[in-house]
């Protein structure tokens, strides 16, 4: 099994711990889509506390990479994803992060 096959079966079981459904063909691509920070320890997580970490996303991911617009709809879904995952939850994976701030906004289509 390779590294990324083993992140991904990371992924899928703490995705089921939540009790949350998913594509398995777009979390393998949001995943893949995150590159070389898989694999780094801090990078691997999203702390949704840190508020600079959650601009970072916002501008990063929802503005950059899903073309969306700012505005309170974007704040509202970091905190609604960050809700769904737990806020007292350690290990808000990066990659179910963005799978769930994708499908929130109807942007599959982005990955596919």
């Amino acid at each position: 099994m390779s590294k990324f096959d083993e992140k991904l079966d990371l992924y899928k079981g703490s995705m089921d711990k939540l009790g949350l459904k998913y594509d398995a063909d777009l979390l393998a691509a949001v995943t893949k889509g995150l590159g070389p920070s898989i694999y780094k320890k801090d990078a691997e997580t999203v702390s949704g506390s840190d508020e600079k970490e959650l601009a970072t996303v916002k501008k990063n991911f929802l503005m950059k990479k899903l073309g969306l617009s700012d505005g309170p709809k974007l704040d509202a879904a970091i905190e609604k994803v960050v809700e769904k995952m737990g806020k007292s939850n350690r290990n808000k994976y990066r990659a179910i992060f963005y799978y769930l701030l994708a499908v929130e906004f109807g942007k599959e289509s982005v990955y596919k």
